[in-house]
């Protein structure tokens, strides 16, 4: 369930494989439609789900960290590209038996955000798998985090953990 840190040419990509118990069109919703994401994604995602779609980002409690991205690939119910920001997003779902395997790749600049970030996600979708099968959300995500976090540290090694968390995290 942790993600794979490797080099993509003069970038990193942190690499997650999901198996999910749920059907490749219930997943596909919770990756597209606000409501859906409203209940893992880490920001409130404005704008449509169509190739080349502006999108903003946007932190309710932190709207200073408000910020641009776009649908790139738009493939349902299988591919969803996006720029997050500068880090690039890919959401790859295939079918497998009942349910699905969700592949999600964060493609970004800084190694030393790795541990940070693959926390974050790993946590993100930890909530996502809650979601999708309606039970409660984590209580303590924060907790959650820095416990997830301190794996990463150990598993990524320590360039990987040179950026921590945003500030008041």
């Amino acid at each position: 369930m942790d993600a794979e840190l490797s080099a993509a040419g003069d970038r990193w990509q942190l690499r997650f494989v999901r198996h999910l118990a749920h059907p490749q069109a219930k997943v596909w919703r919770a990756l597209t439609e606000p409501e859906q994401l409203a209940a893992w994604f880490p920001d409130q995602v404005q704008g449509d789900m169509a190739p080349g779609a502006p999108l903003r980002f946007h932190m309710a409690d932190h709207p200073e960290y408000d910020f641009d991205g776009e649908v790139l690939v738009f493939e349902p119910p299988s591919l969803l590209e996006l720029r997050w920001g500068e880090d690039h997003l890919r959401f790859e779902l295939a079918p497998r038996g009942d349910g699905c395997v969700l592949t999600f790749v964060d493609t970004f600049d800084e190694v030393g955000k790795a541990a940070r970030d693959g926390a974050g996600w790993h946590v993100c979708l930890d909530q996502l798998e809650r979601a999708l099968a309606g039970t409660t959300p984590l209580a303590d995500q924060r907790a959650r985090w820095s416990e997830v976090h301190a794996r990463y540290v150990t598993a990524l090694g320590p360039e990987a953990a040179t950026i921590g968390p945003p500030e008041g995290f």
